[in-house]
């Protein structure tokens, strides 16, 4: 290659690298301007956003492994600044047109037209891409994926926050996004721009499988308490942990019943954890800012936000629970939840005095017989709100009313409770003879 190739190599890539980040940016911004999105919106687009930035290095680490396409970085006509091996300005202009541009200029388009329209842009856009972008034989594929795990869900979880439809399916996905988010995206960006993106990950690989194993339980332990408590927003509540999709009812059930902010508390230890873990500085200096951060900004926010909207029912109840602190026992008011248990059965008998032993709060246990007959063959916890009266079955209803008894019990109930695990637990309850059952009805009562 001669000097003037080696220049109009150069000027290719310049212009081909300027163009990925500023297009996207400029539709993004025209969008924006003209259509002036609303609070709900707004919700909708952060989190898109965030899950494309998420997805879209998680769909790098896969292509490293497939080889749907490549980024050559030296080759006589490559270079400048890379994210992860990404070209900075392919990533971000990436993340803007799957994360923004369908959210703010496609957002009255029906889902599967805005995915079809996107797709169509990207499969033109790749190829022009070239040098940047290297396609592989079967680039194609990783074309379907990168759909499927990346614009698919962002354009989903933008229209479902601002339509406020599928709450738990969206409050399931704002959980993967902040893991994603502080396990993942933040560490990386950390490895990118300090001496440690030398080591990076080498911590975490050169564990056994003992010490992994170790790490996950211990992880998901300090996780539980933020994920039970995005679930008590979805399920009673109403709505999510985004300021603008918050819940429509105060939620103090659950975990809330010990501990005022445990989705700040968890999201804090676990990043803790995963500093030391990683043995980077700047990850652990993170996680301190994010405790400074919900101490400061977002704890002045959120009291006058809830004091707004739930007045003295929310002055009453963070006059019984604290922040960060647990209480050992929990804080229970407005009605007594009911807890139906079968006198007649033996085993349900044996559950009702290992309950009322532990002396719980907030929770009457009542025969399932004075049910309708046929009404009920499970143990059943049922509470009434705002929103009227709900009921859960079987093992739910049993971690349910571990709540009521102290933290301990609570943190189990919570886990029992995590979808997927119940089903599997009462499955196998079920096939060991402890399934359902028909309740006699007493004499007194309606049969």
């Amino acid at each position: 290659m001669n000097g003037a190739e080696f220049a109009m190599g150069l000027d290719q890539i310049a212009r081909t690298r300027a163009a990925a980040i500023y297009l996207p940016l400029m539709l993004a911004l025209i969008a924006a301007l003209m259509q002036r999105p609303g609070r709900r919106r707004l919700a909708g687009i952060l989190l898109s956003f965030l899950w494309a930035a998420v997805g879209l290095l998680a769909l790098e680490r896969l292509n490293l492994w497939a080889g749907w396409w490549s980024f050559p970085a030296d080759d006589g006509i490559g270079g400048g600044v890379s994210f992860a091996g990404i070209p900075t300005e392919l990533y971000l202009g990436w993340v803007v047109l799957w994360g923004l541009v369908p959210q703010l200029a496609l957002s009255q388009v029906r889902i599967p037209f805005s995915v079809a329209a996107m797709v169509a842009a990207d499969l033109a856009a790749m190829p022009a891409c070239w040098p940047v972008v290297r396609l592989g034989s079967r680039w194609l594929v990783g074309e379907a994926v990168a759909v499927m795990l990346v614009l698919i869900p962002a354009i989903c979880i933008a229209r479902w926050t601002e339509q406020d439809h599928h709450l738990k399916r969206r409050a399931a996905m704002q959980v993967a996004t902040a893991a994603g988010l502080f396990l993942f995206l933040v560490p990386e960006m950390v490895f990118g721009v300090t001496f440690q993106g030398a080591t990076g990950w080498s911590p975490l690989l050169r564990l056994h499988g003992w010490q992994l194993q170790a790490l996950v339980g211990a992880m998901l332990l300090l996780a539980l308490p933020g994920v039970s408590a995005a679930m008590e927003f979805a399920q009673r509540g109403g709505g999510t942990p985004i300021p603008y999709d918050p819940p429509k009812r105060l939620v103090t059930s659950g975990i809330y019943r010990y501990l005022a902010n445990p989705m700040q508390l968890s999201c804090f230890l676990v990043m803790l954890l995963w500093a030391m873990l990683l043995g980077s500085a700047w990850l652990l200096a993170a996680a301190f800012m994010s405790i400074v951060y919900s101490a400061g900004v977002a704890r002045w926010d959120e009291r006058e936000d809830l004091r707004r909207r739930f007045g003295p029912e929310w002055v009453t109840y963070r006059a019984h629970v604290r922040d960060w602190a647990p209480g050992w026992r929990p804080y229970c008011a407005g009605p007594a939840a009911t807890l139906y248990v079968a006198a007649g059965c033996p085993p349900c008998r044996e559950v009702r005095r290992w309950i009322e032993a532990r002396r719980p709060l907030g929770l009457a246990i009542v025969d399932a017989e004075t049910l309708p007959q046929a009404s009920i063959r499970r143990l059943r916890y049922q509470w009434s709100g705002p929103s009227g009266t709900s009921s859960v079955d079987g093992l739910r209803a049993m971690a349910r009313a571990l709540e009521h008894l102290d933290l301990r019990w609570a943190l189990a109930g919570a886990a029992l409770r995590l979808p997927g695990v119940w089903w599997a637990i009462q499955l196998v309850m079920d096939a060991s003879g402890l399934g359902p059952r028909v309740v006699r009805c007493t004499s007194n009562s309606s049969c």
